[in-house]
């Protein structure tokens, strides 16, 4: 866990970090975060690099694009290789085909120096970080009924993954 959470910090501070850049507030919101929320970090962190990609290629500064894209990139691919299938293969390999599409825009971004490719990928992104909200606030929601009912009848220790409609289940453990 704490490696990944390292990671983490590591993909939304930008890699390979000077120590004189050392951010300790963010490295707090990480260490304290939720699995929701720090996927949620992800997202923005992935969002933010593409839109600074996006400034930078506009102002033909190259290396800057360069790397920038690069760090969506690898965030990106975060996302993509740490779905768990066992818990919802259909609904990952969906998603992993949307992470998928996004990194090749932002391939062609890179290679074309363009800002078309840069905003597909935002696009997608932007769709995806919208509909974590919604789904982690419906799972809140949930637990928060859940509690309640809870108090009124008492049940055994311990707490499984949220459930959602359908009987799916969705698991933010990791």
């Amino acid at each position: 866990m704490q490696r990944r959470v390292q990671a983490w910090y590591d993909y939304l501070n930008g890699f390979s970090m000077p120590s004189s850049r050392h951010n300790p507030y963010l490295e707090t919101r990480v260490m304290t975060a939720s699995p929701e929320q720090l996927q949620l970090m992800l997202y923005d962190g992935a969002i933010r690099f593409c839109e600074q990609a996006r400034e930078a290629i506009e102002a033909r500064q190259i290396e800057d694009s360069y790397n920038l894209i690069t760090k969506a990139q690898k965030i990106v691919m975060e996302l993509a290789s740490s779905m768990k299938d066992e818990v919802a293969p259909e609904t990952c390999a969906n998603m992993r085909r949307l992470y998928f599409y996004c990194y090749d825009r932002m391939v062609d971004a890179n290679l074309k120096k363009e800002v078309e490719p840069i905003d597909d990928a935002l696009k997608i992104l932007r769709e995806i970080r919208q509909t974590w909200v919604m789904l982690v606030e419906k799972v809140r929601d949930e637990r928060a009924e859940q509690a309640q009912q809870n108090q009124a009848e008492p049940v055994a220790a311990g707490s499984g993954p949220a459930s959602l409609d359908g009987g799916s289940t969705i698991n933010f453990e990791g």
